[in-house]
């Protein structure tokens, strides 16, 4: 129910379609339009990994997990003042006002990511770790694409800027029902070795993964490369309407069948991840990544990009559902919390160029030649993936914690 709610909020204030569209009503700039993804991604990955010394000492990881996640849900209100007062703070105050909302959400989701990711890897079986997150994924994008409809519907028969004031407020409200949710999920206390956790630095431990875990630290190169994959997402909705004629209602509708596809993917691709392989499926989802941005760049009208969102949507569910479960099954129950920060706050410097790089280049060429980009490196992540890691899950399968459940 989490999940479901959070889903529903973000279906109002969508990362790829209603922000991104906000800020261009603000500017023109394709950079500050990328943006809006990047520093959203960039907080949520940044502070993982330094979270992580942290969470090792906790017994319970819920009461972490609950403070912190006020953080990446109250901005949302800071969005709605924004536009309500827009006409009297102007173009400046508000661009420069939404994006310190959007670092404050961002941050906010990274200093909570972690002790998530674990404290659902302790209350959930880890042989069903994948098609939770499915599940789970699942009922956010069926809300969330109900809410991209009313978003789109919102955005083009109410006036601007109250309109963005509304899909705003309307997020709020869902994430502070989502937040009640939350707070009832039961975890038990674990006991928790303190000397290994205050003898060893986080630092000192993640070089000693880099060296030592070659398998690991080739799935990082992967993700690696998958940010510049992905680049193009965020101007397909912004391409969409400025260049193939689509309406914003239009746009709603882009999301809306992004939503669905993942609700379809979630289950079907967290399910398949189970009980053949999650490294496969997340193949799958590098290749549906680059068909996505190849669809894009070739497509001579609006309507093709209904099947771009279906990609994506394919793309967008491995890249989160089954790199999170992949990523646990990485490490102990000490070392995890590092795992998991390295997965994410290492590829942080790329998740905030790539999107830069990505409007330079539309900028100066047009859409098209950031499209043609995340091609190229969608086929390079592929490749890395397929020569350079193996599946951990044999290893995994013989963990005393995996024998128990």
């Amino acid at each position: 129910m989490d999940g479901a709610f959070f889903g529903f909020g973000l279906g109002f204030a969508s990362f790829s379609t209603v922000l991104p569209l906000f800020i261009s009503s603000m500017t023109d700039s394709a950079i500050l339009i990328g943006l809006v993804m990047a520093v959203h991604s960039l907080g949520w990955q940044l502070p993982q990994l330094f979270m992580a010394k942290s969470i090792a000492r906790q017994t319970q990881y819920k009461p972490m997990v609950v403070l912190l996640t006020i953080h990446e849900r109250v901005p949302f209100l800071g969005l709605t003042l924004i536009a309500l007062l827009l006409p009297k703070i102007g173009v400046t105050a508000g661009l420069t006002l939404t994006f310190l909302m959007l670092a404050w959400q961002g941050f906010g989701g990274g200093f909570t990511a972690n002790p998530w990711q674990v404290m659902i890897h302790k209350v959930i079986p880890p042989d069903y770790l994948a098609t939770f997150f499915g599940v789970q994924g699942a009922a956010a994008n069926l809300l969330a694409s109900g809410a991209a409809i009313i978003a789109g519907t919102i955005l083009d028969r109410q006036p601007y800027p109250s309109n963005y004031a509304l899909v705003f407020a309307l997020t709020s409200v869902c994430l502070l029902i989502s937040w009640f949710f939350i707070a009832l999920t039961r975890e038990p206390e674990h006991e928790v070795n303190h000397e290994e956790v205050v003898q060893n630095s986080v630092i000192r431990n993640a070089l000693e993964i880099l060296r030592k875990d070659r398998n690991f630290t080739w799935l990082l190169v992967s993700r690696f490369l998958s940010q510049f994959g992905v680049m193009g997402f965020n101007f397909y909705a912004v391409h969409a309407v400025k260049n193939l004629g689509a309406s914003e209602t239009q746009a709603g509708l882009m999301t809306s069948i992004l939503m669905i596809s993942q609700v379809i993917m979630n289950i079907s691709l967290g399910w398949l991840a189970d009980r053949w392989s999650r490294l496969n499926v997340l193949k799958i989802g590098f290749i549906a990544m680059g068909l996505s941005a190849t669809v894009a760049w070739a497509a001579p009208s609006f309507n093709w990009f209904f099947l771009v969102m279906v990609l994506t949507g394919v793309s967008n569910t491995a890249l989160w559902t089954i790199m999170m479960a992949l990523t646990l099954q990485f490490g102990d129950d000490t070392n995890r919390p590092i795992y998991v920060g390295m997965a994410n706050t290492l590829i942080a410097p790329f998740t905030i160029s790539a999107p830069l790089i990505g409007g330079w280049l539309a900028n100066q060429t047009g859409y098209q030649t950031t499209f043609l980009a995340s091609i190229l490196f969608s086929i390079l992540a592929i490749i890395v993936l397929q020569l350079r890691v193996h599946d951990p899950r044999e290893k995994f399968s013989n963990t005393p914690q995996s024998q128990e459940v």
